[in-house]
C-alpha cells in the first residue's frame, strides 16, 4: 500500500478544517447563542435545531480529530508534532464530554435548568479552548512558514489560553467578554482561515 502524499494530506487537513469552521460557527452562534437568547417556550418548541447543534459538534469534534492526524502525518518529523497532535486531541475529546450535557437541554422543566446547563458546557468548552490554545502556539512552531500566519496562529493561541484563564479567574468577567471575543477572534480567524487556504492551496496544487 502506497503512503499518503503530503499534497493529499494538506487537501484532507484544509477540507476539515472548513467543515470545521462551518458546523462550529452554527453550532455555537445558531444554536448555543439563540438557546441563551430565546425563550423557554421556544426551545421546548424546537428541540429539532437543539439536535442539530449536537450533530455539529460531534462533526466539528470528528473533524477535529482527523485534523489532528493529518497535521501530525504532514508534520510528523517536527520534535513538537506530537505534543501538538495530543494537545489537539485533547481539546476534541474534552469537547466531546461537554457535549453531554446538551441534550439536558430538552429535559428542562424551566429557563434557569437551560442555562446552567450551557453554563456548565461552556465552561468545558473553554477549558478545550485552553488546551487548544497551546496547540496553536506548537504549531506555529511547527510551520514556520508562512511567517504571518505563524505569527497569528501564535496570538490566537495565546489569546484561547488568556481568554480561559480571565474567564475563571475575573469575577466581573461578563463585563469585558465583547472585548476577550474580539481578541480570541481577530488572530484565530486571521490565523486558522489563512493556514487552511495555505493547505489547500498545497494540496490542489498541481506543480
Amino acid at each position: 500500500m502506497k503512503p499518503i502524499t503530503s499534497k493529499k494530506l494538506s487537501l484532507i487537513a484544509g477540507l476539515s478544517y472548513l467543515i470545521i469552521f462551518f458546523s462550529a460557527i452554527f453550532a455555537n452562534f445558531f444554536v448555543i447563542e439563540g438557546i441563551l437568547k430565546t425563550s423557554f417556550e421556544v426551545i421546548q418548541e424546537n428541540h429539532f435545531m437543539v439536535r442539530l447543534g449536537i450533530i455539529a459538534f460531534l462533526i466539528t469534534a470528528v473533524f477535529d480529530i482527523i485534523v489532528a492526524w493529518a497535521l501530525f502525518a504532514l508534520f510528523k518529523s517536527h520534535y513538537l508534532s506530537r505534543l501538538s497532535t495530543y494537545f489537539r486531541i485533547a481539546h476534541a475529546v474534552i469537547m466531546a464530554v461537554a457535549l453531554f450535557n446538551l441534550p439536558q437541554t430538552l429535559k428542562s422543566s424551566n429557563f434557569e435548568d437551560v442555562q446552567q446547563v450551557v453554563n456548565n458546557f461552556n465552561n468545558l468548552w473553554l477549558i478545550g479552548l485552553f488546551f487548544f490554545g497551546f496547540h496553536l502556539i506548537l504549531l506555529s512552531c511547527i510551520i514556520k512558514q508562512p511567517k504571518f500566519i505563524a505569527i497569528f496562529l501564535f496570538l490566537a493561541g495565546i489569546m484561547y489560553i488568556t481568554d480561559t484563564c480571565a474567564h475563571f479567574l475575573m469575577e466581573n468577567y461578563q463585563n469585558y467578554s465583547s472585548i476577550f471575543l474580539t481578541l480570541v477572534a481577530i488572530p484565530s480567524i486571521i490565523g486558522e482561515m489563512s493556514f487552511t487556504f495555505w493547505l489547500l492551496r498545497r494540496g490542489f496544487n498541481t506543480k
